[in-house]
């Protein structure tokens, strides 16, 4: 029974050191970058009536959306314009 014990008791310590040894974990954007990702989003995908963004957009999809603002947010902000 004590040999149960402490097998059980070094498997516990063998999982909490695999992951407390995880690799880190993505840290959250700044406001400053998150503004400035979705006002170039909205730049590049205009409403396709303004003022009504249940109207969709003019240009590209949702996912094509959301893949832009992930671009912005790996590229720290700085986007080039050429993707017009």
């Amino acid at each position: 029974m004590l040999a149960n014990w402490k097998s059980g008791c070094v498997l516990l310590a063998l999982v909490g050191a695999v992951l407390g040894s995880s690799p880190d974990r993505a840290s959250a954007i700044t406001a400053e970058l998150a503004r400035k990702c979705s006002a170039l989003t909205a730049k590049q995908f205009p409403p396709r009536q303004p003022g009504n963004p249940a109207a969709g957009s003019a240009k590209g999809s949702g996912s094509d959306q959301r893949a832009y603002y992930d671009k912005c947010v790996a590229n720290g902000g700085k986007m080039d314009d050429e993707s017009k």
